[in-house]
C-alpha cells in the first residue's frame, strides 16, 4: 500500500511574462511525489523541468494550480512559513553550486543552521560531520576557489543535508562535472537516498537519470512520461527514513541567535571588502568628525567669552540715573548718593558695593602731560572687578574717610606715563592736586578702562577735592554667591525706589547679559552644527547608494541564504546591520578625527580650546547609528524582498 503522497502537484501552471510576450512554461503539471523516492526528471533545454524543481522547492509559486505538501496547500502559507519549509525540509543542490565565495566550506555548510537558530557548537560540530562523511576532512577551512568542482558539489550536498535534508532537489548537480567526480557526486546522492532521503534529480542525461528508481520525462512544459512508483524501493526506503526535526528552542532565544549570526556575517561581509567599506564610510567620518568638531569649537568659544566676561565681575548688577540707556535726564538725576551706598551695603543679600564717579582730566608728570580718565571708586572695587594687583597695594577703608589723595593705576597707564620705570611711590598731578600712586593693577583685556590712560582714586577724595559733587554716576554691588541675582536685583529695585520716593533709576544685571551671550552661542553653535549636519544626510546618501549596489551585486547571494532558509525578516536585519555597522565605525572613526583635529587645533593656537564634551559623541554615535538605520533600510528590504528563484538566476 502506498502511503500518502508527500509533495502533490494538481493542474500546475507557470507563466513568464505579460501580455502578447506571455510564454506558458508549465502547462497543466499533475505529480505526486513520496516519501523515500528517488525521482530523476529529464528533459531537454527549456522543457522546464528547472522551472518545476524551483516550483517543487518553493523557490517560486505556480500561476495557477495547487501544490501540497504532506496533504496542505502551501498556497495558506506565509512567506516566514515557505521559509520554514525551505529551512526544515527542503535541501538544494545546485549546478553552479552555489557557495558563497567569502566563507569556507565548514562555513559554508553552517549556513543553513543559522536560520534554523541552532546553536553554534552544534552546528559546527553538525557540519564537520557532514563534510568528513563525504571525504572533505582536509578541505574544512578551504573557501571555494581553492576546491575543485566535485569537491564544491560535495559541500553543496553537506548544506543541503545540515537541517535534516528531507528532500534533496539537485539540478543538473553533474552538468558542471568530469566524468570521474559526476559518479562521486552520483554515488553520494544514491545512497542519501538509501538512508531515507527523498532525491529528486532534475538532469538532461538519460544515463544519470537510469541511477533513479522513477523517471518522469519532460517536453514543451509538460509531462509526457513516467515510469512510475518504485514501491519496494519507496518503502524500504521509508522504513530507514530519519529525518532531523526543526530546532525546538525559545522565541527570544532563536531570535537572538539570528541576530547574532546576522551580526557576525555582516562583520565578515566588511571585512571581505575592506576598500568598499572604507570608502562607504568615508561620508560618515566626515560628517561626524565636522559635527563633534564644530560642537566642540562651540563649547570652547563660549566657554572663554563666558570666562572673559567672568572676569569682569559675575553676579553683578550695575545701577544707573534714568529711566534707561540714553535717559537725556539722567544727568539731571542726583539721588544716586553716598546715603544709597550706606544702605546698599547693609543688605544681607549683597557682598559688596562700590560707587564710581568718572570724568576726563589731564594728567602731568614731571614734563609730560597726558589726558586721563579719573574715577572715584571704593574699596571694594578692585576686588568686584577681578582686578589683580601687580604691586603695591589697593584702597583701604580709612583712605576713603580720610580723604586720600592716593591712587591706583594700571600697567598700560604705568608704561604710558612712567615707561620701564616703577610707578609705586611716584606722584603724579591731576589738575593742580597731587596724587601718590600706591598701586598698579591688571585689568582683563575686555576691560574698556584698559584701552587708555587711568588712575582710579578714593571716591571720597573725588567728591571732595576734585569735583565738588555729591551723587555717584554709577553704583555696581556684587550678589552673594547663594542668592539668586534676580530676586536681589528685584530687592534692590524696591529698597531705592522706597529710598528714592520714586524710581528714577535703572539697573543692568550680568546675569542677563550672561543669558544672551549664551542665547547668542548656543544659536550659532545650532546653525553651523546644522551646517555639518548636512555632510552626515550626504553621508547617509552615500550609505544607501552603496548599499543599493551592494544588494545588485549580492542578489545571487541573497537567493542563496533564501534558498536555504532564510526569512525575510533576516536579509533584512543581515543588511541593515551591516549599513547600521558602517555607519557605527564611521561614527566611532569620525570621533577620532575630530580628537586629532581638535590636537591639533590646540598645538596652533591658544586662543580658542576645542573642549569635547560626552554629549557630542553621544550626538555623533546616535546620529551615525541613525543614517545607518534610515539610509540602510531602503536597500535592506529591497534584498529581501527578493525572489529566491529570481535572485539565484543573476550572475
Amino acid at each position: 500500500m502506498i502511503n500518502q503522497p508527500l509533495i502533490e502537484l494538481k493542474n500546475v501552471v507557470r507563466r513568464y511574462g505579460h501580455g502578447e510576450t506571455e510564454t506558458t512554461v508549465l502547462k497543466s503539471i499533475n505529480l505526486n511525489l513520496y516519501a523515500g523516492e528517488m525521482v530523476a526528471i529529464v528533459g531537454a533545454s527549456g522543457s522546464g523541468k528547472s522551472t518545476l524543481m524551483n516550483i517543487l522547492g518553493v523557490l517560486d509559486q505556480a500561476d495557477e494550480g495547487e501544490y501540497l505538501f504532506r496533504g496542505r496547500s502551501i498556497a495558506t502559507l506565509s512567506r516566514d512559513e515557505l521559509a520554514d519549509l525551505r529551512c526544515y525540509h527542503f535541501g538544494f543542490v545546485f549546478q553552479r553550486y552555489h557557495l558563497l565565495p567569502h566563507l569556507t566550506a565548514l562555513e559554508n555548510v553552517e549556513v543553513p543552521a543559522i536560520y534554523s537558530a541552532m546553536d553554534k557548537e552544534k552546528r559546527t560540530e553538525r557540519a564537520q560531520k557532514l563534510l568528513c562523511r563525504l571525504g572533505l576532512d582536509n578541505q574544512l577551512k578551504n573557501k571555494p576557489s581553492q576546491l575543485s568542482g566535485g569537491q564544491q558539489q560535495r559541500v553543496s550536498i553537506a548544506r543541503a543535508l545540515m537541517n535534516g535534508g528531507e528532500i534533496i532537489l539537485a539540478d543538473e548537480p553533474t552538468g558542471a562535472l568530469d566524468s570521474q567526480s559526476s559518479q562521486e557526486v552520483l554515488s553520494v546522492l544514491k545512497t542519501l537516498n538509501q538512508q531515507g532521503h527523498t532525491v529528486v534529480l532534475i538532469t538532461h542525461d538519460k544515463q544519470i537519470a537510469a541511477h533513479a528508481d522513477r523517471i518522469i520525462t519532460m517536453k514543451d512544459g509538460e509531462i509526457i512520461a513516467d515510469s512510475g512508483v518504485n514501491e519496494t524501493a519507496m518503502r524500504s526506503s521509508c522504513q530507514k527514513a530519519s529525518i532531523q526535526a526543526p530546532v525546538s528552542t525559545m522565541h527570544y532565544l532563536a531570535a537572538w541567535r539570528r541576530y547574532q549570526a546576522a551580526f557576525l556575517m555582516a562583520m565578515h561581509m566588511m571585512l571581505a571588502h575592506k576598500m568598499r567599506t572604507l570608502l562607504t564610510m568615508l561620508g560618515i567620518i566626515i560628517g561626524i568628525a565636522a559635527v563633534v568638531c564644530v560642537i566642540a569649537l562651540g563649547e570652547g568659544a563660549k566657554n572663554k567669552v563666558l570666562a572673559e566676561f567672568s572676569a569682569l565681575g559675575n553676579n553683578t548688577i550695575d545701577i544707573y540715573p534714568g529711566k534707561n540707556w540714553g535717559d537725556p535726564d539722567a544727568l539731571k538725576i542726583q539721588t544716586l548718593n553716598h546715603a544709597d551706598l550706606i544702605l546698599l551695603r547693609q543688605q544681607p543679600y549683597l557682598k559688596g558695593a562700590t560707587p564710581q564717579i568718572s570724568a576726563e582730566q589731564p594728567l602731568r608728570f614731571l614734563n609730560r602731560t597726558l589726558n586721563a580718565t579719573i574715577y572715584g571708586v571704593s574699596e571694594d572695587f578692585f576686588q568686584l572687578r577681578k582686578f589683580r594687583l601687580l604691586s603695591g597695594r589697593g584702597f583701604h577703608r580709612h583712605d576713603m574717610t580720610t580723604n586720600q589723595a592716593i591712587g591706583v593705576i594700571d600697567k598700560k597707564s604705568q608704561q604710558a606715563i612712567f615707561g620701564t620705570q616703577s610707578a609705586v611711590g611716584k606722584t603724579i598731578f591731576i589738575g593742580q592736586m597731587p596724587i601718590a600712586i600706591v598701586g598698579v593693577v591688571d585689568t582683563p583685556s575686555q576691560n574698556m578702562e584698559g584701552k587708555r590712560v587711568t588712575v582710579w582714586l578714593p571716591y571720597n577724595t573725588v567728591v571732595s577735592r576734585l569735583y565738588n559733587q555729591s551723587y555717584f554716576q554709577q553704583i555696581t554691588v556684587q550678589v552673594k554667591e547663594h542668592i539668586a541675582p534676580d530676586i536681589a536685583e528685584k530687592a534692590i529695585i524696591d529698597l531705592l525706589t522706597i529710598q528714592h520716593g520714586r524710581k528714577d533709576f535703572f539697573t543692568f544685571s550680568s546675569l542677563k547679559f550672561l543669558q544672551s551671550l549664551q542665547r547668542t552661542t548656543q544659536t550659532l553653535t545650532m546653525m553651523i552644527s546644522s551646517i555639518a549636519f548636512i555632510s552626515l544626510v550626504v553621508g547617509g546618501i552615500g550609505v544607501m547608494n552603496i548599499m543599493l549596489v551592494s544588494v545588485i551585486e549580492r542578489t545571487r547571494e541573497i537567493g542563496i541564504r533564501i534558498a536555504v532558509g532564510a526569512k525575510e525578516k533576516d536579509i533584512l536585519h543581515q543588511f541593515l546591520i551591516e549599513s547600521a555597522s558602517v555607519s557605527l565605525f564611521g561614527g566611532l572613526l569620525g570621533v577620532l578625527l575630530s580628537l586629532l583635529l581638535g590636537t591639533l587645533f590646540s598645538a596652533f593656537t591658544d586662543s580658542i580650546k576645542m573642549q569635547f564634551t560626552f554629549s557630542s559623541f553621544v550626538i555623533a554615535f546616535v546620529c551615525s547609528s541613525l543614517i545607518g538605520m534610515i539610509f540602510g533600510y531602503f536597500p535592506a528590504r529591497n534584498a529581501a524582498r527578493l525572489k529566491p528563484v529570481v535572485a539565484l538566476s543573476q550572475e
